[in-house]
């Protein structure tokens, strides 16, 4: 079974493509598959950025609630 890559996996992969892109190392065929692969790399981060933001929105919008003290009208 395939290990799922993580967003840091993904992040130092796509960092590693953009130091090989800068270098100016590659002929313009290995320039084209980085860049395509950069796109692709982006591609899945922003799906799991946006995956990860639906899911604090809902984590949010369950945990707002106002909480209001038991004891708040006693007096002391």
């Amino acid at each position: 079974m395939a290990k799922k890559e993580t967003y840091e996996d993904m992040m130092l992969k796509l960092q590693n493509v953009l130091l090989s892109l800068e270098e100016n190392d590659l002929t313009l065929d290995e320039s084209m598959k980085a860049y395509e692969e950069g796109t692709k790399l982006v591609n899945k981060l922003y799906k799991v950025l946006d995956t990860l933001e639906g899911k604090i929105s809902v984590i949010k919008d369950e945990k707002e609630v106002e909480f209001k003290d038991k004891n708040e009208n006693r007096w002391l």
